[in-house]
């Protein structure tokens, strides 16, 4: 068996938080919560924040789901540049650490792109009931497969020392690659909501074999939870090559990963984002992830329907 078959391809199954002083993750009233057990924590991507998920959440919240969808340290409007220049990847992923322990259960973890790299390095800290990777940033040690994502790490050198500072989002950039598929006044609504990202993390993602901290690792080995990967056939951010990739270095069994021909790299916001949410809803369903308890079974007892009394 190849390497690339171990994960199962197109498999058929039957208001962004605040955040404390400090860049940690923290809930704002603004957080929609049910009484259930299985809550489902978006991540959100580069440029970006919670506001990502505002629309895809929705099916997962109409199922029953507790939903969050906290920024990453740094993310909201006005955040201090400095200190978002100082931010790597581990830093995210311990504010995503932080913020699931204080939640009620293990949640099912749901990145996208860079958010997708971060959540399976949080599954190595915390126990989570499940990942959903859209197409998400390849961890270290994963390269890329096409000329396209070649050219966006060339593109990278172009800026300099970028890991050093800040990097302003840029809407020629954002408009070809990242929501390309949107209408006009769609992709510049969304546009004008995003904000710089920290070139240190940029760097440790995109460039991985120039940081010799291999902060970007994400050992197979360390991840028991099951996982699904989402990608974009038209993607030239994180091609569905390197995402099909990234998800067959799982143990077999253990991952299962889909296409969507038509869409780009937008997974939440495209046209077919509603499919992409019911996929996965499908998915945690046949994985017996449900947003209740099962509830137990009455026994008949001396006295009647109820739990057995103690000996």
């Amino acid at each position: 068996m190849t390497r690339s078959s171990r994960a199962s391809k197109n498999t058929a199954w039957g208001n962004p938080n605040e955040q404390e002083p400090d860049g940690r993750c923290h809930s704002a009233p603004v957080v929609k919560r049910a009484s259930i057990s299985t809550p489902v924590v978006f991540v959100h991507g580069a440029f970006c924040g919670g506001w990502a998920f505002e629309s895809f959440r929705q099916p997962f919240e109409a199922e029953g789901f507790e939903t969050h969808a906290p920024n990453l340290p740094h993310h909201e409007r006005g955040a201090d540049l400095e200190r978002l220049a100082k931010t790597g990847l581990k830093d995210y992923a311990q504010a995503i650490t932080d913020y699931v322990r204080e939640l009620r259960a293990p949640p099912v973890l749901a990145g996208h792109s860079l958010g997708g790299l971060v959540v399976q390095m949080a599954a190595m800290q915390i126990p989570v009931a499940g990942l959903i990777l859209l197409a998400p940033s390849a961890p270290w040690g994963v390269p890329p497969t096409t000329l396209d994502e070649h050219g966006n790490q060339f593109g990278l050198s172009l800026l300099g020392d970028y890991w050093r500072r800040p990097v302003p989002p840029d809407y020629r950039v954002a408009r070809s690659t990242t929501l390309d598929r949107l209408a006009h006044n769609d992709a510049r609504r969304a546009f004008a909501r995003f904000v710089p990202e920290s070139g240190r993390a940029i760097r440790e993602a995109v460039q991985w074999w120039m940081d010799h901290s291999m902060a970007s690792q994400a050992p197979v080995y360390r991840i028991n939870a099951p996982v699904l990967g989402v990608a974009g056939g038209r993607d030239r951010v994180n091609a569905s090559t390197t995402v099909h990739r990234t998800i067959a270095r799982f143990p077999n069994g253990q991952a299962h990963f889909h296409e969507f021909p038509e869409m780009s790299h937008w997974l939440v916001g495209e046209p077919e984002a509603p499919q992409v949410a019911r996929l996965a809803l499908q998915w945690l369903q046949a994985r017996g992830v449900l947003p209740k308890p099962a509830k137990k079974k009455k026994q008949l007892s001396l006295f009647g329907f109820g739990e057995p009394a103690s000996a």
